[in-house]
């Protein structure tokens, strides 16, 4: 009879010290494994999904993705910012739509929305992925989600993988629980939301969270680039 070895326990203080001394690389690893698992489900609803480790991966994608000439607009994304490629973007001459300039008229802003839409590429991040390749995204405006389903000839989507949830219901909790409290909390507005933490469903006539797209499928006319990125972005 073949006799079985276990491997020695691990005592509990030696485990909960490495856990404590390998926090981020833990977290780090399961928003990998997330972004991973996200790829098949994009590419089977017809996105260009890439998966980078960084940033600093995902600022170099991007601009291997817009074409030397093309005209840029970019949506009132924290993750496009923080990548930092739109420095780089503006140094090869490339024409920025960013409605976010300091000195901008609320004329400007609105022409620069409006200009999003017939940009060559557009820039983003979204509110929250599924794991079944859904892209879920909210706007107060609608410029940002219109140009992601139709009008510029290319989108291409930044996330963090901290944005990828279960499904469609976690999705749309997501959207209005963690992103629109985050992204309103420096706007000065008395979004309920904001004072509370979690959705109210307000008629505040600031609310940011107005019109929501779900892509289902990548949209028939538009050239759309999925890049997940392997470590938390945005809100």
């Amino acid at each position: 009879m073949t006799q079985i070895t276990q491997a020695p326990a691990i005592p509990p203080e030696d485990m909960y010290a490495r856990r404590l001394a390998n926090k981020d690389l833990i977290q780090r690893k399961h928003l990998q494994q997330l972004a991973q698992a996200i790829l098949r489900p994009l590419t089977k609803n017809g996105f260009s999904a890439l998966y980078v480790e960084d940033r600093e991966q995902a600022r170099k994608a991007v601009l291997e993705l817009v074409p030397e000439t093309a005209t840029i607009g970019v949506g009132g994304s924290m993750t496009i910012r923080e990548i930092g490629v739109l420095d780089e973007l503006a140094g090869r001459g490339h024409l920025i739509h960013n409605h976010w300039r300091p000195g901008l008229s609320q004329e400007e802003i609105l022409a620069i929305r409006r200009a999003h839409l017939t940009c060559d590429v557009f820039l983003t991040s979204t509110n929250a992925l599924t794991l079944k390749g859904q892209v879920v995204s909210t706007d107060g405006i609608g410029n940002r989600v219109c140009a992601m389903t139709f009008g510029p000839q290319r989108v291409i989507i930044v996330a963090g993988a901290n944005k990828i949830v279960r499904d469609l219901e976690a999705a749309l909790a997501r959207v209005k629980d963690v992103c629109t409290p985050l992204a309103m909390g420096e706007s000065g507005d008395p979004i309920p939301c904001v004072k509370t933490g979690v959705c109210t469903d307000c008629d505040s006539p600031a609310r940011a969270c107005r019109a929501t797209i779900i892509l289902d499928r990548k949209p028939m006319l538009t050239d759309t680039h999925v890049l997940i990125v392997g470590e938390e972005l945005g809100f």
